[in-house]
Formats: C-alpha cells, sequence, structure tokens
C-alpha cells in the first residue's frame, strides 16, 4: 500500500555515504559525468542493447538509503533501478529486463515492474514517459528487504529475504534508451554503532585528511576516520 513519504531515517541517527558510478564496473555503452561520475548517460549514440553500471559501495550491512535523478527521456523496452552481485550482467546485446534477469540482481523498471529469477510482478504504476522523476531506494540489511520511493512516495517493500546472501550487494542501474540519463542523488545510511557515530561527529567538522593527520589520536583511530572518505 502507498504510503505518505516519509524520509527512512530520522536525520539525526544518519550520515550522508561517500560513493558513486563505479568507472571500471560498467558497460561500454555508459558514459559518467558530473562531480565524481554521479551522472550515468546509456547510449550515447544510438541503442541496440541493454547497459548498466554499478556503484562503488557495498550494501552487506546496516541500511543504505540513495536517490537516482532520472531524466525526462524516460522511454524504451526498460529502464531499471536496484541491486545486483558481482556476477550479474551489465550489457547485453537485446532489448532487456537486465536487472533481475537471474539470481544476481533485484530490479524496478520503470513499466512499474519488479523483476527477480527472470520472474516479473507488478509493483506500482508504470512511469510517465518524457517526465522526470526521482527513484529512492533503501536497503535495511538488519530486515533484509528492498524498498522503493517514487518522488517522495514510499512504494513499499519491493523484495525480502536479501539478508541471507553471502555475496556482496552492490547499486545498480540499467537502461536499453538512447541517449537516457541517471544522476545519482542523496545517499545516506544510518549509524550502526557507537563508533560509526562518533566518527561522523568528526568527519562534520573537516574531511581533510592532512588536518586528521594533526589530530591528537592514535593512528589506527585516524585510519579509521579516513576509511570513511575513501
Amino acid at each position: 500500500m502507498v504510503q505518505s513519504y516519509k524520509l527512512p531515517f530520522d536525520m539525526k541517527d544518519c550520515c550522508q555515504e561517500n560513493w558513486s558510478w563505479n568507472r571500471q564496473d560498467k558497460s561500454h555503452e555508459v558514459r559518467l559525468y558530473g562531480s565524481g561520475g554521479k551522472t550515468a548517460h546509456f547510449h550515447p549514440n544510438w541503442s541496440n542493447g541493454t547497459a548498466g553500471c554499478r556503484g562503488t559501495m557495498v550494501l552487506n550491512y546496516g541500511r543504505h538509503y540513495w536517490e537516482v535523478n532520472v531524466s525526462q527521456r524516460i522511454f524504451g523496452t526498460s529502464m531499471m533501478f536496484g541491486i545486483g552481485t558481482k556476477k550479474a550482467r551489465l550489457h547485453i546485446d537485446a532489448f532487456v529486463n537486465m536487472l533481475g534477469e537471474d539470481g544476481h540482481s533485484w530490479g524496478l523498471s520503470h513499466k512499474g515492474l519488479l523483476w527477480h529469477n527472470g520472474k516479473w510482478r507488478q509493483y506500482t504504476k508504470p512511469f510517465r514517459e518524457n517526465e522526470a522523476t526521482t527513484i529512492g531506494i533503501l536497503l535495511d540489511w538488519y530486515a533484509g528487504t528492498l524498498t522503493y520511493y517514487k518522488d517522495g512516495v514510499s512504494l513499499g517493500v519491493a523484495f525480502t529475504g536479501l539478508n541471507k546472501l553471502d555475496e556482496d550487494l552492490y547499486p545498480v542501474i540499467c537502461s536499453t534508451a538512447a541517449k537516457t540519463e541517471m544522476s545519482l542523488g542523496r545517499t545516506i545510511r544510518g549509524f550502526y554503532d557507537l563508533q560509526d557515530r562518533c566518527r561522523a561527529a568528526i568527519l562534520a567538522k573537516t574531511d581533510d585528511e592532512n588536518i586528521i593527520d594533526e589530530l591528537p589520536l592514535p593512528n589506527r583511530m585516524k585510519t579509521y576516520l579516513k576509511e570513511a572518505l575513501s
């Protein structure tokens, strides 16, 4: 059931995540632009298949929320948003629903369908073509669930049992449509322990590694702080 929008986190209980689309882990038909490569441009000339791109963030812990801003060019066989393992394909010379084609990925298509293991089910209304939209995705590792949001409205839990997986999961997007774009928007996660919360409080004051090196802290703590910047 569609519910009124509420951010999955109390902002006091979360922090910014630092990740982007992976320049080394994408289809040759995807070009990355913008600050940190956060805008993916699919099929820059013409399309003869399906192209995808994985994010750099491993999702197998805590609670992660990210938003994908989709340009007004929404059309074609399939534009998809979801998650997958390293085994999920990122390019196919055919127009298919690539996310969810097998057991290695889970995806929502712009036609409102959920895909996994080669099977689909209706989840929400098809997106309006040529109308920009923002898709929010929440992976709750504790509950093992994946939930989608569309333009500030929760669409409900889409997939369950994800925390039973042994393989790493990553954000993934894909498109069959030529000259379409998806940009990574807000990326946040919930704190998973007190140490993590303390690190976020320090990094809220500085994200400069040189300043971190000057702090009166043990080297192991400095390394821990810098890990959040990589």
